[in-house]
Protein backbone atom coordinates (compact mmCIF):
# COMPACT_ATOMS: atom_id res chain seq x y z
CA UNK A 1 0.00 0.00 0.00
CA UNK A 2 1.26 3.51 -0.63
CA UNK A 3 0.27 6.35 1.91
CA UNK A 4 0.54 9.82 0.37
CA UNK A 5 -0.97 13.12 1.74
CA UNK A 6 -3.27 10.75 4.01
CA UNK A 7 -4.62 8.38 1.51
CA UNK A 8 -3.72 5.20 0.74
CA UNK A 9 -3.62 3.39 -2.77
CA UNK A 10 -2.67 0.23 -4.13
CA UNK A 11 -1.35 0.86 -8.14
CA UNK A 12 -0.98 -2.87 -8.40
CA UNK A 13 -5.07 -2.52 -9.47
CA UNK A 14 -4.71 -0.22 -11.85
CA UNK A 15 -0.85 -1.80 -13.83
CA UNK A 16 -1.29 -3.05 -17.33
CA UNK A 17 0.74 -6.02 -18.20
CA UNK A 18 2.74 -6.07 -20.92
CA UNK A 19 5.83 -7.62 -22.11
CA UNK A 20 7.54 -4.50 -22.28
CA UNK A 21 6.77 -2.92 -18.64
CA UNK A 22 7.42 -6.61 -17.41
CA UNK A 23 10.72 -6.65 -18.32
CA UNK A 24 11.00 -3.05 -16.84
CA UNK A 25 9.32 -4.39 -13.56
CA UNK A 26 11.06 -7.29 -13.09
CA UNK A 27 14.52 -5.86 -13.95
CA UNK A 28 13.90 -2.66 -11.40
CA UNK A 29 12.46 -5.37 -8.82
CA UNK A 30 15.91 -6.98 -8.63
CA UNK A 31 18.04 -4.63 -8.62
CA UNK A 32 15.61 -2.96 -5.34
CA UNK A 33 15.82 -6.09 -3.44
CA UNK A 34 19.78 -5.92 -3.71
CA UNK A 35 19.37 -2.76 -2.12
CA UNK A 36 20.37 -0.70 -5.26
CA UNK A 37 18.13 2.32 -5.76
CA UNK A 38 16.48 2.66 -8.94
CA UNK A 39 16.08 5.63 -11.45
CA UNK A 40 13.70 5.70 -14.34
CA UNK A 41 13.65 8.22 -17.23
CA UNK A 42 12.09 9.02 -19.87
CA UNK A 43 9.75 11.67 -21.63
CA UNK A 44 6.54 12.96 -19.84
CA UNK A 45 3.83 10.45 -20.39
CA UNK A 46 5.92 7.07 -20.71
CA UNK A 47 4.18 5.61 -17.70
CA UNK A 48 7.53 6.28 -15.07
CA UNK A 49 5.43 7.49 -12.40
CA UNK A 50 2.76 4.23 -13.09
CA UNK A 51 5.88 1.93 -12.46
CA UNK A 52 7.35 3.57 -9.82
CA UNK A 53 4.14 3.46 -7.90
CA UNK A 54 3.42 -0.02 -9.03
CA UNK A 55 7.62 -1.16 -7.77
CA UNK A 56 6.95 0.72 -4.62
CA UNK A 57 3.30 -1.83 -3.50
CA UNK A 58 5.55 -4.90 -4.79
CA UNK A 59 8.11 -4.39 -2.06
CA UNK A 60 5.03 -4.37 0.77
CA UNK A 61 6.36 -1.63 2.73
CA UNK A 62 4.69 1.30 3.53
CA UNK A 63 5.92 4.29 0.92
CA UNK A 64 6.83 7.86 0.85
CA UNK A 65 5.84 9.77 -2.00
CA UNK A 66 7.92 13.05 -2.55
CA UNK A 67 7.90 15.36 -6.12
CA UNK A 68 10.87 17.13 -7.37
CA UNK A 69 10.61 21.43 -6.51
CA UNK A 70 12.31 24.11 -7.35
CA UNK A 71 12.15 25.66 -3.89
CA UNK A 72 13.06 23.00 -1.93
CA UNK A 73 15.98 23.19 0.37
CA UNK A 74 17.97 19.95 2.35
CA UNK A 75 16.09 20.51 5.05
CA UNK A 76 12.39 19.92 3.19
CA UNK A 77 13.73 16.50 2.63
CA UNK A 78 15.59 15.98 6.06
CA UNK A 79 13.79 17.94 8.42
CA UNK A 80 13.93 21.05 10.68
CA UNK A 81 12.89 23.47 13.58
CA UNK A 82 9.61 24.26 13.13
CA UNK A 83 7.49 26.85 15.30
CA UNK A 84 8.25 27.53 18.98
CA UNK A 85 6.70 25.54 22.45
CA UNK A 86 6.94 27.84 25.38
CA UNK A 87 6.34 26.44 29.04
CA UNK A 88 5.71 28.15 31.75
CA UNK A 89 6.39 26.45 35.21
CA UNK A 90 4.95 28.54 38.29
CA UNK A 91 6.55 26.85 41.77
CA UNK A 92 3.93 28.38 45.07
CA UNK A 93 5.31 25.36 47.12
CA UNK A 94 6.25 27.70 50.07
CA UNK A 95 3.22 30.26 49.89
CA UNK A 96 4.69 33.48 50.67
CA UNK A 97 7.38 32.80 47.48
CA UNK A 98 6.35 32.39 44.06
CA UNK A 99 9.06 30.44 41.66
CA UNK A 100 8.90 30.61 38.14
CA UNK A 101 10.34 28.82 35.37
CA UNK A 102 10.03 29.40 31.62
CA UNK A 103 11.09 26.67 29.15
CA UNK A 104 11.26 27.85 25.38
CA UNK A 105 12.32 25.28 22.41
CA UNK A 106 11.68 24.57 18.60
CA UNK A 107 9.75 21.73 17.56
CA UNK A 108 10.83 19.94 15.72
CA UNK A 109 9.48 18.34 11.80
CA UNK A 110 11.01 15.24 9.81
CA UNK A 111 11.46 15.36 6.37
CA UNK A 112 10.21 12.56 4.06
CA UNK A 113 13.27 11.34 3.24
CA UNK A 114 14.24 11.32 6.98
CA UNK A 115 11.43 9.67 7.65
CA UNK A 116 11.56 6.79 4.98
CA UNK A 117 15.13 6.45 5.49
CA UNK A 118 15.06 6.06 9.73
CA UNK A 119 11.57 3.98 9.75
CA UNK A 120 12.80 1.03 6.39
CA UNK A 121 9.89 2.67 4.00
CA UNK A 122 10.24 2.79 0.29
CA UNK A 123 10.87 6.30 -1.47
CA UNK A 124 9.47 7.42 -3.97
CA UNK A 125 10.66 10.51 -5.70
CA UNK A 126 8.89 11.33 -8.73
CA UNK A 127 10.39 14.05 -10.85
CA UNK A 128 13.72 14.32 -8.55
CA UNK A 129 15.46 16.65 -11.33
CA UNK A 130 12.96 19.16 -10.47
CA UNK A 131 14.55 20.00 -7.06
CA UNK A 132 18.18 21.75 -7.20
CA UNK A 133 21.33 19.60 -7.68
CA UNK A 134 22.28 21.09 -4.48
CA UNK A 135 18.86 20.33 -2.71
CA UNK A 136 19.26 16.66 -3.81
CA UNK A 137 23.23 16.30 -2.62
CA UNK A 138 21.79 15.03 0.86
CA UNK A 139 21.19 11.76 -1.25
CA UNK A 140 24.60 11.01 -1.88
CA UNK A 141 25.19 10.29 1.72
CA UNK A 142 22.57 8.31 2.20
CA UNK A 143 23.12 6.11 -1.07
CA UNK A 144 26.71 5.69 -0.19
CA UNK A 145 27.78 5.85 3.50
CA UNK A 146 24.24 4.77 4.63
CA UNK A 147 23.13 8.29 7.05
CA UNK A 148 20.88 11.21 6.68
CA UNK A 149 22.99 14.24 7.73
CA UNK A 150 21.04 16.64 9.66
CA UNK A 151 21.40 20.06 9.24
CA UNK A 152 21.42 20.66 13.06
CA UNK A 153 22.11 18.95 15.97
CA UNK A 154 19.03 17.25 16.57
CA UNK A 155 18.55 15.76 20.41
CA UNK A 156 21.98 15.33 20.29
CA UNK A 157 22.30 13.65 16.63
CA UNK A 158 24.62 14.66 14.14
CA UNK A 159 23.02 12.14 11.13
CA UNK A 160 20.83 9.08 11.17
CA UNK A 161 21.44 5.90 10.13
CA UNK A 162 19.60 4.25 7.01
CA UNK A 163 17.36 1.26 7.90
CA UNK A 164 18.64 -1.79 5.88
CA UNK A 165 14.91 -1.82 4.43
CA UNK A 166 14.76 1.50 3.23
CA UNK A 167 14.41 1.59 -0.26
CA UNK A 168 14.24 4.33 -2.86
CA UNK A 169 12.70 4.96 -6.74
CA UNK A 170 13.37 7.99 -8.83
CA UNK A 171 11.58 8.97 -11.90
CA UNK A 172 12.98 11.75 -14.21
CA UNK A 173 12.29 13.68 -17.50
CA UNK A 174 15.05 14.88 -19.91
CA UNK A 175 17.01 17.31 -19.01
CA UNK A 176 15.91 19.60 -22.21
CA UNK A 177 12.10 19.99 -20.52
CA UNK A 178 11.58 23.21 -18.57
CA UNK A 179 11.88 23.23 -14.96
CA UNK A 180 14.25 20.20 -15.10
CA UNK A 181 17.83 20.73 -13.76
CA UNK A 182 20.83 19.13 -14.74
CA UNK A 183 21.39 15.53 -12.81
CA UNK A 184 24.89 15.30 -11.29
CA UNK A 185 26.73 12.50 -12.16
CA UNK A 186 27.89 11.81 -8.22
CA UNK A 187 24.00 10.82 -7.91
CA UNK A 188 23.64 9.03 -10.93
CA UNK A 189 26.19 6.29 -10.31
CA UNK A 190 24.97 5.36 -7.54
CA UNK A 191 21.58 4.26 -9.13
CA UNK A 192 20.67 1.93 -11.69
CA UNK A 193 18.85 4.12 -14.73
CA UNK A 194 15.64 2.47 -16.77
CA UNK A 195 14.96 4.29 -19.86
CA UNK A 196 11.12 4.26 -20.78
CA UNK A 197 11.76 5.97 -24.12
CA UNK A 198 9.86 3.98 -26.99
CA UNK A 199 6.63 2.10 -25.60
CA UNK A 200 5.82 -0.28 -28.00
CA UNK A 201 2.62 -0.73 -29.66
CA UNK A 202 1.35 -3.63 -27.65
CA UNK A 203 2.02 -1.83 -24.42
CA UNK A 204 0.08 1.68 -25.62
CA UNK A 205 -2.79 -0.03 -27.05
CA UNK A 206 -3.14 -2.00 -23.89
CA UNK A 207 -2.85 1.41 -21.87
CA UNK A 208 -5.13 2.86 -23.57
CA UNK A 209 -7.93 0.32 -23.70
CA UNK A 210 -7.73 -0.11 -19.82
CA UNK A 211 -7.67 3.65 -19.29
CA UNK A 212 -10.38 4.74 -21.46
CA UNK A 213 -12.51 2.02 -22.03
CA UNK A 214 -12.48 2.17 -25.68
CA UNK A 215 -13.21 -1.07 -27.74
CA UNK A 216 -10.06 -2.60 -28.76
CA UNK A 217 -10.57 -2.23 -32.28
CA UNK A 218 -11.41 1.98 -32.30
CA UNK A 219 -8.16 1.85 -29.29
CA UNK A 220 -6.34 0.15 -32.37
CA UNK A 221 -7.25 3.01 -34.88
CA UNK A 222 -6.39 5.64 -32.64
CA UNK A 223 -2.70 4.27 -31.51
CA UNK A 224 -2.34 3.13 -35.18
CA UNK A 225 -2.54 6.80 -35.87
CA UNK A 226 -0.92 8.44 -33.57
CA UNK A 227 2.35 6.34 -33.72
CA UNK A 228 2.35 7.08 -37.93
CA UNK A 229 2.28 10.77 -36.78
CA UNK A 230 5.02 10.28 -34.72
CA UNK A 231 6.94 8.04 -37.27
CA UNK A 232 6.07 11.33 -39.73
CA UNK A 233 7.47 13.40 -37.69
CA UNK A 234 9.73 11.98 -34.62
CA UNK A 235 11.91 15.20 -34.39
CA UNK A 236 8.36 17.50 -33.48
CA UNK A 237 6.48 14.35 -31.38
CA UNK A 238 7.55 12.70 -28.34
CA UNK A 239 6.66 9.41 -27.10
CA UNK A 240 3.89 10.19 -25.16
CA UNK A 241 0.88 8.05 -24.41
CA UNK A 242 -0.78 11.16 -23.76
CA UNK A 243 -2.16 11.81 -27.42
CA UNK A 244 -3.80 8.16 -27.41
CA UNK A 245 -5.73 8.78 -24.50
CA UNK A 246 -6.72 11.66 -24.78
CA UNK A 247 -7.89 10.95 -28.22
CA UNK A 248 -9.36 7.97 -27.05
CA UNK A 249 -11.26 9.66 -23.85
CA UNK A 250 -13.09 11.65 -26.81
CA UNK A 251 -14.19 8.93 -28.79
CA UNK A 252 -15.14 6.77 -25.95
CA UNK A 253 -17.58 9.71 -24.26
CA UNK A 254 -19.08 10.94 -27.82
CA UNK A 255 -19.74 7.36 -28.67
CA UNK A 256 -18.17 8.40 -32.12
CA UNK A 257 -16.15 5.62 -33.72
CA UNK A 258 -12.29 5.71 -34.89
CA UNK A 259 -13.06 6.31 -38.83
CA UNK A 260 -9.91 7.20 -40.77
CA UNK A 261 -10.94 10.19 -42.88
CA UNK A 262 -14.24 10.74 -41.24
CA UNK A 263 -14.14 15.19 -40.40
CA UNK A 264 -14.76 14.66 -36.32
CA UNK A 265 -12.26 11.76 -35.98
CA UNK A 266 -9.34 13.68 -38.33
CA UNK A 267 -10.31 16.91 -36.81
CA UNK A 268 -9.48 15.61 -33.12
CA UNK A 269 -6.45 14.14 -33.99
CA UNK A 270 -5.08 17.16 -35.38
CA UNK A 271 -5.84 19.27 -32.25
CA UNK A 272 -4.69 16.70 -29.84
CA UNK A 273 -0.95 16.45 -32.24
CA UNK A 274 -1.28 19.85 -32.88
CA UNK A 275 -0.86 19.99 -28.94
CA UNK A 276 1.92 17.61 -28.81
CA UNK A 277 4.06 19.25 -31.63
CA UNK A 278 4.20 22.49 -29.68
CA UNK A 279 5.23 20.68 -26.75
CA UNK A 280 8.08 18.70 -28.52
CA UNK A 281 8.88 21.80 -30.50
CA UNK A 282 9.73 23.85 -27.60
CA UNK A 283 11.68 21.22 -26.32
CA UNK A 284 13.86 20.56 -30.08
CA UNK A 285 14.10 25.19 -29.42
CA UNK A 286 15.56 24.17 -25.63
CA UNK A 287 18.01 21.53 -27.08
CA UNK A 288 19.07 23.90 -30.34
CA UNK A 289 20.06 26.51 -27.27
CA UNK A 290 21.52 24.42 -24.88
CA UNK A 291 23.66 23.27 -27.72
CA UNK A 292 24.65 26.64 -28.82
CA UNK A 293 25.42 28.12 -25.19
CA UNK A 294 28.13 24.61 -24.82
CA UNK A 295 29.58 25.90 -28.29
CA UNK A 296 30.30 29.54 -26.82
CA UNK A 297 31.32 27.85 -23.60
CA UNK A 298 33.68 25.43 -25.10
Amino acid sequence: MVVTHGHTIDPRVEFVQTPFFQDVITRALTYLRAGIPVHLQGPSGTGKTTCALHLAALLERPVVVMFGNDQYTSSDLTGRHFGVKRKLVIDQYIHSVERREEQISADWVDGRLLTACREGYTLVYDEFSRSRPETNNVLLSVMEEGIVELPVTYRGEKYVKVHPEFRAIFTSNPDEYAGVHGRPDALLDRMLTIDLNGVDEESELAITVAKTGLGAEDALTVVSTVRRYRDEAPSRLGHSIRASLMIASVLKSTGVPAVPGSPFFEQLCRDVLRIETESAGRSADRRKKKREASKVEA
